[in-house]
Parts: structure tokens; C-alpha cells; sequence
């Protein structure tokens, strides 16, 4: 996370599986490709949260690393981590609104995965399913496509602002999301006590 000034404003930057939670007058931004972040926000008691997250679940498989201490990381984890955490700036859940962003099949990331689903359909997906059974309204959405997103979220109006990404970030976003999908499809190391040493 950082945080930087736009014109006299603070602006938040996250990174996957981070969220950040504000009742101050603040911009919260990040850079997406397949990952997709959820913009709430309680317009009543004017509360704001977003999270970053690049798979909507933990890998099933019995050798995937387990990051538990990255929990914000997956859609679930990053959902009830934001939605917690604007509970206890003062949001009511009843007024909780919803934007969801991302979700870009950028470098058809991740079609091992769910019958040839990309990483990204398989996440806009889980963002839609989510916030249908949690009852919270997506009153404005900017998923799926080809293209990588610069958002920027509004603690003043509770607005998003979208910017498509140019080449170069488009790279650096592919190689963000690679690198952290091979880390969380890793075998785990065994366990200390069966460990091997040569």
C-alpha cells in the first residue's frame, strides 16, 4: 500500500490482497488486470472500502500453498475482511452499495483452470454471485473484457473513475498476476518434521 497526494487529497494505492477502509475525504486506486476490486460504500453513515483480489477462492488442490496469512488475496476472504472492517468504521450492512471493476482476460491468465474459464471470468463471476446472496446492490460495473483498468474511488461522491491501461502498465500487471499465481499454485515445502535434508 501507498499513499501519495492528488491534489491535496491523499490517494491510497493497493495491491493484490490488500483493501483499505476510510470515513476521511480520500481517492483509493489500483491497478487491475484479471484481479477485480469491490468499491462499497455506505452513503449514509459515508463509509468507504475497496479490496484487490486475484482468484475468487483458494486453489482446491491438495498441494496448493496455503496462504492464510494472505486470505485477502481470494475474493471471499477479501469481501468479509472489507466489509468487517467498514462494520467497525460505522457502515450499517443495510446501506452497503456496491462497484466492481476488473475481471480482463489480459493474457488468457489462468485457463487451466474451471473447464478453460480465465481468471478473470471465473473472478466477475464470483463478484456478481457474492453480492447477489449478501443482498448488497452493484449499482455500476466495469468487468470482463480484454483490458486492464486504472481505477480511482471517490470518498467525496462515492464515484469511480476508469482509465484503460497503456501497454506499459498493461506488462507490469501481467507480470504481477503471474508471478503471484505461480506463488499461491506452488506444492507446499513438507512439514518441518518431515523434512528431508541432504
Amino acid at each position: 500500500m501507498q499513499i501519495t497526494d492528488y491534489q491535496g487529497l491523499s490517494r491510497v494505492i493497493i495491491d493484490p490482497g490488500e483493501s483499505y477502509v476510510t470515513k476521511k475525504d480520500e481517492i483509493i486506486s489500483t491497478l487491475l488486470g484479471s484481479c477485480v476490486a469491490a468499491c462499497l460504500y455506505d452513503p449514509v453513515n459515508r463509509v468507504i472500502g475497496m479490496n484487490h483480489f486475484l482468484l475468487a477462492q483458494q486453489p482446491a488442490a491438495h498441494n496448493a500453498a496455503l496462504l492464510a496469512s494472505e486470505g485477502g488475496r481470494y475474493g471471499i476472504h477479501a469481501m468479509e475482511l472489507t466489509i468487517n472492517q467498514m462494520l467497525k468504521l460505522g457502515a450499517e450492512r443495510i446501506h452497503l452499495k456496491a462497484k466492481a471493476f476488473g475481471g480482463g482476460d489480459v493474457l488468457s491468465l489462468g485457463k487451466q483452470f474451471r473447464g478453460g474459464q480465465s481468471i478473470g471470468s471465473i473472478n466477475c463471476e464470483f463478484i456478481k454471485t457474492f453480492l447477489k446472496t449478501e443482498r448488497i446492490p452493484l449499482v455500476a460495473a466495469g468487468l470482463g473484457g480484454e483490458i486492464g483498468r486504472n481505477i480511482f474511488f471517490l470518498a467525496s461522491d462515492f464515484s469511480v473513475y476508469v482509465k484503460r491501461i497503456e501497454q506499459m502498465e498493461q506488462q507490469l500487471v501481467i507480470k504481477q498476476e503471474k508471478r503471484f499465481l505461480e506463488k499461491t499454485t506452488r506444492p507446499s515445502p513438507p512439514p518441518s518434521d518431515q523434512a528431508v535434508f541432504w
